[in-house]
Formats: structure tokens, sequence, C-alpha cells
């Protein structure tokens, strides 16, 4: 009888350490999915399997200053360039102007954003140099390569663009 109860106890412990470690917002999950990242190597045709989110839960895509914006699709968190046909719509920029009683300006806190449709229709945010933000046209559709929400490259007819 002694031995059932300490087994019994032991059961309940290994199962509340279960529900702490895996539990959807522990921070010991978030460490571990780190490791368990899927990459586009481990698949024969380069293409990623697409996650469906559960549907009791949208899909939640937070912004420079911590808002949500169910706008824009949820984008894949790799470390491999994924490469997209893509059009951009619309560009957006952050910074301060800085000017000193000698005339010196400076740009501090710069932050330029591109913003781009798919083929499937889906919107995407991709961070940019002051460079590429100035070069990219509009409505050309190109080959958008990209790395973790970082721009890597925009290719088009005419030009191609490195961030």
């Amino acid at each position: 009888m002694r031995n059932l109860l300490i087994l019994l106890a032991a059961i309940v412990v290994v199962l509340i350490l279960i529900i702490l470690l895996f539990s959807g917002k522990s921070a010991f999950r978030r460490f571990l999915s780190l490791f368990l990242e899927e990459r586009s190597d481990d698949y024969d045709d380069g293409d990623m399997p697409v996650k469906s989110a559960p549907a009791n839960r949208a899909p939640q895509q937070h912004d420079r200053r911590g808002g949500q914006n169910d706008e824009f699709a949820q984008q894949k968190r790799t470390s491999e360039p994924i490469v997209e046909m893509a059009t951009l719509i619309r560009k957006s920029d952050d910074r301060m102007r800085i000017i000193e009683s000698t005339g010196q300006v400076k740009l501090v806190d710069e932050y330029y954003e591109l913003i781009f449709v798919t083929r499937k229709g889906q919107k995407l945010k991709i961070e940019c140099s002051a460079e590429a933000y100035d070069k990219v046209p509009f409505n050309q559709q190109g080959s958008l390569t990209y790395r973790r929400n970082t721009l890597v490259k925009f290719k088009y007819y005419e030009d191609t663009v490195f961030n």
C-alpha cells in the first residue's frame, strides 16, 4: 500500500512537470523550439510545409512597436533564405532627424520597411537598408529573397537590388 502511494505521487509530480515545461507559453518550450525549427534543406523539393493555425486561434503578427496586425501573413521563421515572387505595394520608414545649431543634420533610429504582396495574396513586411528602400520600385513584380523578415535581394526585370 505504501509503495502504491509513492508511485502515485511520483506520477502526479511527473505530470505536473510535463504540463509546466511543455505548455504553449512556457519559456522552456520557446527555448526548445529554437532547436526543433524546420529547415528548408530537410525537404527534397525545397518547399517548406505550410503550418495551419488552430481553428480557435487566429495567427498574430507583431509589428516593430509591439502592436498586433492581423492583415499580414504569418511569415516563416527560418534562418534559411526564402525566395518568393512578389510585388512592392507600400514603403514605410521611421527615423528621427536631429539638426544641430551648427547646421549638421544627423539621422538616428532609422527603420525602413517594405511591404510586398505575393502571388498567393499574402502581405509580407520586410526590413531593409536606406539604399534598398530608395531603389526598389513600386508595382514591379520580381523575385524577393529574404531571411527572417530582412531583405537579402529583390531581382526584377531591369535590375537587382541588394540590401
